[in-house]
């Protein structure tokens, strides 16, 4: 079973979004899933997921942007 972790930072600003992502990544799981609903959100969260090692597609639905990593 897949062991995921979601985070909504959809509404708040940085780097709220970066720090709710990093204090997700502190706890073990296969995949997360972080919800965004602006663009600097997204590239300052991707930055730091790649920086962790993590592969990040993203997608989009309408304003939310959800960013995977696994």
């Amino acid at each position: 079973m897949e062991n995921l972790i979601k985070v909504d930072a959809r509404g708040l600003s940085c780097p709220q979004p970066v720090v709710l992502t990093m204090n997700a990544l502190k706890t073990p799981a296969s995949r997360y899933e972080i919800t965004v609903d602006n663009h600097t959100a997204e590239q300052n969260v991707s930055r730091y997921l790649k920086k962790a090692g993590k592969i990040v597609p993203a997608t989009a639905d309408g304003d939310d942007i959800t960013l995977i990593a696994e």
